[in-house]
């Protein structure tokens, strides 16, 4: 005879001895899924760059990794006119990596950040952020999940974009169509609201035939900002990006004019960023209309300043120039104590997208994505694995293990890399002025 205490469990004992199998067979524990990806044992066995023509005056930079489990990882360290510079800065990473285990990120990149004894600036930086973003590459497709999945999972369901209306179709690997006039550029910025983009960055202080003249650009940047908000409408959210094009005095009064016709922000209206927060302190007093900076920075402890002060809005940090994908969080988590928000500036190529995207997808206060170079059609071709996908003006998130994609080397190899040459602006006078 049983009493009820019993048969309840007996019955329930039975019930799960019945149902473990079933359980267990589909739910393998940590250990389980480390042995399946045999993190302990996976090896560096090499390391190589890859340079691509971008089609523009830039050449991208490509890092691949190689493993003893036939895992690859994929990075990328393009850098404005020092190409070569930085592939050899990558290339001399392989005398320490080659025998390491990539799993081990961060001692990994503390040690390529430290041993050197100097370090920081764009060329190393960029250098480390190649590597490190190929790690993380490695890591999560030997565990099989997304890199953001590593990283702490979802902060959101999906990331928020804005595209640049200067991109337009390609013609051919090195021509894009642009703009011929307001009209068409307003058009342009019609279209992408209907196809259900929410922000946008325009370029607001033009040079003509690289010539800058700034009481035109201040005249002809408001009358453009003007007549795109008419179009658009109050509640668009409109990016004007100086560039760091306009001095001190000049920058002020654009944002001054600006502030009724409330762009998201006003980006990179100084020029020095972090060598002279002077600079930025005394346009911070001069204006109400929110600021942004940060796409040059190279280092956490360039933003701590901006975010302590309260000099900026938004920051950029960009994950190919500040270390990588950890790297850029830690930044952003700074910048969080300060609830100042994050948009990470992805000038380069769909790696850098995605590196970025999964930065945002685990981020909170990450909470719009710039989408690099107008997300070119080349990049179909280039990459193998589908890349961003994109819904109404949003990222979804990204669904493969590792970073998401790989490089078709073959297809590289059809645009090699080749010299380009760079240009300043100059004032009406002949001077040089800043780019």
């Amino acid at each position: 005879m049983l009493d009820r205490r019993s048969f309840l469990s007996a019955g329930l004992a039975g019930a799960a001895s019945a149902l473990s199998p079933h359980i267990f067979a589909q739910t393998p524990t940590l250990g389980e899924t480390q042995e399946k990806g045999n993190l302990s044992a996976l090896r560096i066995t090499d390391l190589r760059t890859i340079l691509v023509d971008a089609g523009n005056d830039e050449n991208f930079v490509f890092v691949k990794i190689y493993t003893n489990q036939g895992i690859t990882g994929l990075g990328e360290g393009t850098l404005s006119a020092k190409c070569r510079t930085v592939a050899t800065a990558i290339e001399e990473h392989k005398r320490f990596l080659v025998g390491k285990n990539p799993a081990e990120i961060e001692r990994l990149w503390q040690t390529m950040f430290r041993g050197p004894r100097y370090r920081g600036g764009p060329v190393l930086m960029s250098a480390l952020s190649a590597v490190e973003i190929a790690l993380w590459d490695i890591l999560g497709k030997a565990l099989g999940v997304p890199i953001y999945q590593l990283l702490g999972g979802k902060a959101r369901d999906k990331v928020r974009l804005y595209c640049h209306e200067g991109y337009l179709e390609r013609i051919s690997h090195r021509k894009r169509r642009r703009p011929k006039n307001r009209e068409e550029e307003i058009a342009l910025w019609k279209q992408k609201q209907a196809d259900g983009w929410t922000c946008i960055k325009g370029s607001f202080f033009p040079a003509e035939k690289r010539i800058i003249d700034f009481p035109r650009a201040l005249h002809e940047g408001i009358a453009q900002l003007t007549d795109i908000r008419a179009a658009v409408g109050p509640d668009f959210d409109i990016i004007a990006e100086l560039h760091a094009k306009a001095p001190p005095s000049w920058a002020s009064e654009f944002c001054r004019l600006a502030e009724p016709l409330r762009p998201l922000w006003v980006e990179e209206a100084t020029q020095l960023e972090n060598e002279d927060l002077g600079e930025l302190r005394l346009l911070r007093n001069r204006t109400r209309v929110p600021l942004a900076t940060g796409e040059r920075l190279t280092s956490r402890y360039h933003f701590g300043p901006l975010c302590a002060e309260h000099l900026v809005d938004v920051i950029m940090p960009d994950v190919v120039h500040v270390g990588g994908i950890m790297e850029m969080k830690k930044i952003a988590a700074l910048a969080e104590c300060f609830r100042v928000d994050v948009s990470p500036h992805t000038p380069q190529s769909e790696v850098s997208n995605l590196a970025s995207l999964h930065v945002c997808m685990c981020t909170p206060n990450a909470t719009l994505l710039e989408l690099g170079s107008g997300h070119d059609p080349f990049w179909s071709d280039l990459f193998r694995g589908g890349g961003i996908r994109i819904e109404r003006g949003y990222a979804l998130p990204p669904d493969k293990p590792g970073l998401g994609l790989e490089l078709d080397e073959a297809v590289a190899a059809k645009f090699p890399y080749e010299e380009k040459s760079y240009d300043i602006l100059r004032t009406p006078d002949g001077a040089p002025a800043d780019r």
